[in-house]
């Protein structure tokens, strides 16, 4: 039987390729942003590869993961073996593969992607997410400081000009895939939907 541990970010599409599966033994998934936190991630990771280690029932681990900054190093594992992608990030997952992924951004540099899971657990660049990052550091900081920290929010997002849509064709909604067009519009980037491969 198999264990499958995933990012949220990926809980629709995981959950529809398990559906069914009689080896598939339990689904369980991580919070999204662990990756802005490796060492965090590391440690969550560790212990749901030893939860489900535990179980007798369980003959091999699947991670549902990229390299996420790291946060995949060094995980050890005693009695199951333990499956892992090579993948930078999601991205490669969606896309199926790192030449995808590297090609589209050799053309394309300056991509941030979006998702159905990006867009469900994580406020991605856009109208949203500065109304929310405002609110939140006005009320943690005062309005002084919220103009200085908006403004730092604001340098790492120049770095971008496109927003890519990528899904593998389950969970998308078209809303979705209209927010991500509203979202560049907004922000002056391009626009581009991407079929992904799982």
């Amino acid at each position: 039987m198999l264990s499958v541990i995933a990012c949220n970010v990926l809980e629709a599409e995981v959950r529809h390729l398990a559906a069914g599966l009689p080896h598939i033994r339990e689904l369980f998934f991580m919070p999204q942003g662990l990756h802005n936190e490796p060492a965090r991630l590391q440690r969550e990771l560790q212990a749901a590869i030893g939860r489900a280690e535990a179980d007798p029932t369980v003959d091999a681990i699947a991670l549902v993961y990229g390299l996420c900054s790291r946060g995949v190093e060094n995980l050890r594992h005693a009695r199951c073996p333990l499956v892992i992608a090579r993948a930078h990030d999601c991205v490669t997952l969606f896309l199926g593969d790192k030449d995808r992924y590297a090609a589209y951004l050799q053309e394309h540099p300056g991509t941030y992607w979006y998702s159905p899971g990006w867009i469900k657990v994580h406020a991605p660049p856009g109208p949203d997410r500065e109304a929310r990052l405002r609110k939140e550091y006005t009320e943690k900081f005062g309005p002084d400081d919220t103009e200085y920290l908006m403004e730092i929010e604001q340098h790492w997002i120049s770095n971008y000009n496109r927003a890519a849509y990528v899904g593998l064709g389950i969970g998308e909604t078209e809303k979705d895939m209209a927010y991500t067009r509203h979202c560049a519009a907004c922000l002056g980037w391009n626009y581009d939907q991407v079929q992904g491969d799982p």
